[in-house]
C-alpha cells in the first residue's frame, strides 16, 4: 500500500504531505495532490497578489460535496516559519513563500481569501472590489455587460480596473489604488457604494444594487459591500469549491465579449499565465487616487 504520507524539501523547508490520492472534487476525480501540484505551478502568479496580506483559509479537509470551515486564526500546529500576525486583534497567517502555499494546499485550504488591505494597516485598502452577481434568470452574459458599463464610468472617473471571473457565477472588478491617504468608510465604500446605486439608476432593468433576493431576478447585484475591513473576498488564482475545480481567474477586457468562454479550471489557468503572464500584475503595481466624492 502506497504511503499515506510523503516528506518534501520546499525552498529549504521539510513538509509532510498527507493523502495526497484523497479525492476533493468527486465529480472529476481531483485529488489533494493535484491541488497541490496546481499551487505549486501558478505560485509566481499568485504570490504577489498575497505577499503581506492577512489570509482567510476556507479549508475542505473531506471534499467540496463536505462541510468545509473557515479559519482566520492562523492554526497552532502551523510550523515555526510559517509567518504570522496580529491584525484586528487576530493573529492570520500570511503566505509571503512557496513553502507556505503549499502548506496550506495541504491543509485543504482550497479557497484563499485575502484580505483588501496590508498587514500594517488594516484601515487602508490598496483597492477598490466590485463582485458582479447574478440574480436568478441572469447569468454570465449579464454580468459582463455590467462589468463593461462599471468599467466605462470608472473611467470616467480617471479610474483604471481590471477584471476577473469569481470562479463561481460571476466578475470581479478591482480598482487598484496603493496610495496612503485611503480608507474604507470614506473612500471605496462610499465611492463603491454611490457608484452602484448610480449604474442602478440608469440600467434599472439590469442592475441592482441591494442585496435583497427579491430585487434580484434577472439583475446582476453590483456587491459594493465587499470593500469593508473586516471582510475578504476570494483572490485571483484561487481554487473554488465547485463541482470542478475552477479558478477565479484574470480576464484581458476584450475577453468578457464572449462570455460563454469564461469557464476556467486549474490547467486552463496554468496555460494562460503561461501565455500571457500574470493579467493581473497591475492591480498590485498601479498606483491611483480616488476622487473626491
Amino acid at each position: 500500500m502506497a504511503a499515506t504520507r510523503v516528506e518534501v524539501d520546499v525552498q529549504g523547508h521539510r513538509l509532510s504531505l498527507s493523502n495526497l490520492d484523497k479525492v476533493l472534487y468527486p465529480a472529476v476525480g481531483f485529488t489533494k495532490g493535484q491541488v497541490i501540484d496546481y499551487y505549486t505551478r501558478i505560485a509566481p502568479a499568485v504570490l504577489p497578489h498575497l505577499r503581506n496580506r492577512p489570509l482567510t483559509l476556507k479549508r475542505y479537509p473531506n471534499g467540496v460535496d463536505a462541510q468545509y470551515f473557515y479559519e482566520k486564526r492562523c492554526p497552532s500546529h502551523a510550523p515555526e516559519w510559517v509567518r504570522r500576525e496580529q491584525f484586528q486583534g487576530i493573529e492570520y497567517c500570511v503566505c509571503d513563500d512557496l513553502p507556505t502555499l503549499v502548506w496550506l494546499a495541504n491543509l485543504a485550504d482550497l479557497e484563499l481569501h485575502p484580505s483588501l488591505s496590508l498587514v500594517d494597516d488594516d484601515l487602508r485598502p490598496t483597492v477598490m472590489a466590485f463582485d458582479l452577481d447574478p440574480g436568478d434568470g441572469a447569468g454570465l452574459p449579464e454580468c459582463c455587460e455590467v462589468a463593461f458599463i462599471l468599467r466605462d464610468a470608472l473611467s470616467r472617473l480617471g479610474l483604471e480596473s481590471f477584471a476577473k471571473t469569481s470562479g463561481s457565477k460571476g466578475i470581479q472588478v478591482y480598482v487598484p489604488l496603493n496610495v496612503d491617504g485611503v480608507d474604507y468608510d470614506h473612500g471605496t465604500k462610499a465611492l463603491s457604494k454611490a457608484l452602484a446605486r448610480h449604474l442602478e439608476a440608469q440600467h434599472p432593468k439590469l442592475v441592482v444594487s441591494q442585496q435583497k433576493k427579491e430585487l434580484r431576478k434577472g439583475k446582476v447585484l453590483i456587491d459594493w459591500s465587499q470593500n469593508d475591513e473586516h471582510k475578504t473576498t476570494v483572490g485571483v488564482y484561487s481554487l473554488r469549491a465547485r463541482e470542478r475545480p475552477t479558478v477565479s481567474t484574470p480576464l484581458d477586457w476584450h475577453e468578457l465579449e464572449r462570455p460563454e468562454e469564461l469557464v476556467f479550471e486549474a490547467g486552463d489557468v496554468l496555460e494562460r499565465v503561461e501565455q500571457h503572464g500574470d493579467l493581473f500584475a497591475q492591480v498590485v503595481e498601479l498606483r491611483q487616487q480616488l476622487p473626491d466624492l
